[in-house]
């Protein structure tokens, strides 16, 4: 069954005409606000964004959990391992 078929899959790749209206039956598809992310450019601070997420890392305390739970796993990998 699947050798049958792959004649049919190399003719739909080579043949353009066949793209088209696959690209046209997805166009049909697609919600119309998408069609609206163009209309204005969007406006991102990644620097700032950054060092809002950090703050909020430091500020929660979550730098202090991650820094004692890598020196715990290197502890108990260290006293766990022969050699």
């Amino acid at each position: 069954m699947v050798i049958c078929t792959i004649p049919d899959v190399m003719t739909w790749l080579i043949d353009p005409s066949q793209w088209i209206d696959a690209v046209q039956a997805i166009h049909w598809d697609l919600p119309m606000e998408l069609a609206k992310l163009g209309d204005k450019p969007l406006e991102v601070d990644l620097g700032g964004d950054v060092q809002k997420s950090f703050d909020n890392f430091v500020k929660t305390g979550q730098v202090w959990a991650f820094l004692i739970g890598i020196i715990l796993g290197y502890l108990v990998k260290t006293f766990t391992t022969y050699g």
